[in-house]
């Protein structure tokens, strides 16, 4: 019996876990995708090649992935892909080392920032999505 009730609070953990690390996701990426054309110019003048295939990538990694994610569907790959994902975007787009200040020390938080969230994702492919999701069914 104590199982089951620890078992049912894990599921639990693990569903508010899937949800609260996909928040930015979902929310940056739904910015992304209703203003689409302006994520591709900032892409642009940031630099980044194939600025509106990038956006796109943004787009179905950060909204439809975290999606998928929040409902757990095919969670373990997605949130492997998505951390990697997310370990790119740190490199590619907060490279505190290349720069001064002001600017330095918020692109440091936000590099680690990301590592943090990649940390969590690895953990959510190592845990699986709980009973509480479309792959626990």
């Amino acid at each position: 019996m104590r199982y089951t009730l620890l078992q049912g609070s894990r599921d639990s953990g693990i569903l508010l876990a899937r949800v609260l690390l996909m928040v930015l996701f979902v929310i940056f990426g739904w910015g992304k995708l209703t203003a689409f054309g302006g994520t591709a110019a900032y892409m642009a003048s940031a630099g980044v090649p194939l600025p509106t295939l990038s956006a796109a990538v943004a787009v179905i990694m950060e909204f439809f992935v975290g999606l998928a994610i929040v409902v757990g569907f095919y969670t373990r790959p997605l949130a492997l892909l998505l951390g990697l994902y997310t370990l790119a975007a740190a490199v590619i787009g907060h490279q505190y080392w290349n720069m001064g200040d002001p600017g330095r020390i918020d692109a440091m938080i936000n590099f680690y920032k990301n590592v943090s969230i990649s940390g969590g994702l690895l953990l959510l492919c190592l845990a699986g999505p709980g009973r509480y999701s479309l792959d626990g069914r």
